[in-house]
Order: structure tokens, then sequence, then C-alpha cells
């Protein structure tokens, strides 16, 4: 076995992340470039030769949507700035970033770890990383950012550091004629929720279909639950040490899960369901519901997977729970891998491209690949599926969101959350005794 490659890596790793501070004085000593006649003055970058975005090898569709707009919205810009791509492997992204900000090369638009970004991350810490609020404020392109993606990158981020190409809500999916089957409207509440799921299971559907393989579709019904419950900031305040998982409001989240379990409501042998599996017992009419992200529209657009019918296929929050402090109306996002900007390079220039992309990546993405954004659709878009249509619109009316159980946990605590999952809807864990563990691993991995 080879090692001398790895070791080396973590040494160039350590060395780059080691100047990175050093070079933060650097970042904000650049002249500012002459305005021209495009976004004016008053910005603190130095516009550079080209606007180079460096993004992932497993990306190909961000890439095509911004040479498009380069070759139509955006020709004016790519002119003044022309385009220019890099590629990194998504696994190297860390190594890559941190090498390029230890040799003050980072480009105008690059890729980011989530942790490199925040406030305390190493970018952050060393003001590397744009606040792209202030930039299109300052051009007047803040309004093309949905409310609801804005609310997410500073929930994921701590700060206004990305743009977001790609925007997921999580929520129930559900089968139309199967609750109009049995007489059902969208539950509003946990508790009819579970009436719904019994009324289902007595006609002869399997209430949910969830990849119990996976872990985290069963842990994101109890984070939801305790969303609701708890309210928006329950999983921030585990993490600033405010609360405990081993508060009972916490607990009751994972009881919740164990009931649902224990009540087959995920039905037989779900713990060993894999993703795709659990999608076609939905997408078959077999399962009437399936907790999932907004990613799965890519399923239930293609006719050879949805035998239920495009037009049977409904999405509703996760309901709220009664006397709890969340609201059902605070939906659970994601807006991808981070995108930054290097304010050392954020000239007007820069800026004019950052606006161009803001004003129109929505309908281009959207019309060109059928990609969700949190950006504002400006034009007509046709030939969108209904039910891709009917999430954007959505997306556009959300003012708040919440993030996932996981997202706040580290690397250690993300796992040991999904792998005991299976204890704890099994029965062979109870729900003190789950939350006591993941508790324990969060205090010892801060």
């Amino acid at each position: 076995m080879n090692i001398r490659t790895p070791r080396r890596s973590m040494i160039v790793t350590g060395l780059a992340l080691a100047s990175i501070v050093s070079l933060a004085a650097c970042a904000g000593g650049a002249e500012p470039a002459s305005s021209g006649d495009s976004a004016g003055s008053g910005f603190s970058g130095t516009d550079p030769e080209n606007f180079t975005v460096l993004t992932a090898n497993e990306n190909p569709t961000l890439e095509a949507q911004l040479d498009a707009l380069a070759a139509d919205q955006c020709k004016a810009e790519n002119e003044a700035l022309p385009l220019v791509h890099e590629k990194t492997a998504q696994a190297d992204t860390v190594q890559k970033v941190t090498l390029l900000a230890s040799q003050d090369a980072l480009p105008a638009h690059f890729i980011a770890g989530t942790a490199m970004v925040r406030p305390d991350g190493d970018l952050g810490v060393a003001d590397l990383v744009l606040n792209y609020e202030d930039l299109l404020t300052q051009t007047g392109a803040w309004e093309n950012i949905l409310p609801a993606a804005a609310s997410t990158v500073n929930n994921v981020y701590g700060q206004m550091v990305s743009l977001p190409y790609q925007y997921n809500l999580e929520g129930i999916w559900y089968n139309k004629a199967a609750f109009a089957e049995v007489g059902l409207e969208e539950p509003q509440t946990f508790d009819e929720l579970t009436a719904a799921s019994e009324k289902l299971a007595a006609a002869g559907y399997q209430p949910f279909a969830q990849a119990g393989s996976q872990g985290w579709p069963l842990t994101r019904l109890m984070g939801m639950y305790i969303f609701r419950n708890v309210g928006p900031e329950a999983m921030t305040d585990i993490r600033d040490g405010n609360a405990q998982l081993t508060d009972p409001e916490y607990v009751e989240g994972a009881q919740a899960l164990q009931d649902m379990a224990a009540d087959g409501f995920f039905g037989d042998g779900f713990n060993s369901v894999e993703p795709d599996a659990a999608t076609a017992a939905f997408l078959t009419g077999k399962a009437a519901m399936k907790y999932d992200g907004t990613w799965l529209l890519s399923n239930i657009n293609d006719e050879s997977q949805n035998e239920i019918g495009i037009d049977n296929v409904g999405f509703m929050p996760f309901p709220a729970v009664e006397g709890g402090e969340g609201s059902i109306d605070q939906w659970p996002a994601n807006a991808g891998t981070a995108m930054a900007a290097s304010p050392k390079l954020a000239g007007p220039k820069v800026a004019d491209w950052f606006s161009c992309i803001a004003e129109n990546y929505g309908q281009q993405a959207l019309q060109d690949a059928g990609v969700l954004s949190g950006f504002k659709v400006n034009g007509e878009v046709t030939d969108v599926p209904e039910t891709t249509s009917f999430v954007q619109e959505k997306i556009s009316e959300i003012t708040e969101t919440v993030l996932w159980f996981e997202a706040l946990l580290d690397a250690k605590s993300n796992s040991l959350a999904s792998s005991n999952v299976t204890l704890l809807t099994t029965g062979q864990m109870t729900p003190e005794q789950y939350m006591t563990d993941l508790q324990a691993s969060v205090d010892a991995n801060r």
C-alpha cells in the first residue's frame, strides 16, 4: 500500500491552512478597479482578466448553464470579462481551495467546503469570501435571490456566501388518488398524519416508503417532528450548547419515529430497503407517501418510473405538532454545494457578472435543464412538468426555512444518528438511550 501520496497531501494541506490567515491582509488591500460604464464605482475588489469559475467535475449542469448565459443573456458581461472554467474533483474541494487560498490564487467564483466559508471557517476567518447580499444590493440585483434561498444559505453557512444554483425543499410526497380514495385531505397536524396513515393502511396501502438502509430518510422524520415541536432553532441550540438532545421535547421526536415504525407505517423490512426500491414503491402505488426532497422530481417526471401519473403526485410540508413552537410553513431546505466568491476580485465587471447570473439563471436553468434554483424566475418558462412548476412556485412563496436534522452535527455524530436509527426503529434501543448516545457524541466532538 502506497502511503506517500496521502501523507504528502496532508502536509501540503496543513501548510496551506497555516498560510491562509497571513493572506487576509493581502485580500483586503487591492486597489479598486476603475468602474467603467457598467456597475458603477465603489467596489473594493480589482477585476481579474477573466471571470474564472471553479466547479466540481461531478456538476456539469452548472458549467453548461453558465455557458448558455455567456452566449445569450450575459453576452455583454462575457465580452467584457470572458468566462473561463476550471474543474476539480468534488472529493478534492477542500484541499484544492485551501491550496489556492494559501497561494493568494482563489478565482473569482469557486466551489468550497461548507465549514470553510462559515464565519469561523478557514476562509471566513480570513475574510476570503464575499457577502453576496452586500454586492447584489449595491448593484440592485438582490431582489432576484428568493427569500427562502437566502434564509437557507444563512442557516447553513452563517452568512450569505453562496449562490443558490441548486435548491431543494424536503417534504412529504403523496398519492392524490390514494388520499381521495379514502377521503383524506393534506394532514395539518402530526396527529392527523398518524390517523391518515392508519386509514391508508386499512385500505391496503403502505403509508410510507422510506429507504431505511440509508438511515437519513428515517432521521429526517424524527428531525422534522423536533423542529415542529421545539421550533426552528432546535438544532442550532444543540450545536451552541443551549439545549440537550436528552431534553424531553427532543426525546419526544425519537419516540414519535419509534411509534411510526411499531405501527407498521414503513412496511415490512424497511430497514433494509434501498432508495430505488422505496421510490418504486411510491411511484407504483404500493405506498401512499414518501418523505423526500424535491430532487425526486427527476423520478416523478420519468414516465417509465411513474405509474401513478404526474397528476396524482402531491407535495406537502411535514405537519405541525400540536402545542409546538415550530410552524408548518417552515420547510426544510438545502442550497447545494457552496459556490463562493473572492472579495479581492469583486470589481465592477465581476459584479456585473453576478448581477446577470442572479437575474437570469433561474429562468435559464429551469427552462433548459429543469433545474430548481433559489433565483427568481424572470420571464416565461414553457413545457415544464406541472409538478416541477408547482415546486418552483412553492419555493418562491416561502420566506423562512429550517435545516435538516443532521445539518449542524459533526461527521461522527451524523454517522451515529444514521446507524443507531435502525436500533431505535426496531425497538432495540429506547428513545432516551438513542438521544443519550447521540448527545454524548456531540459533546465529545465539539
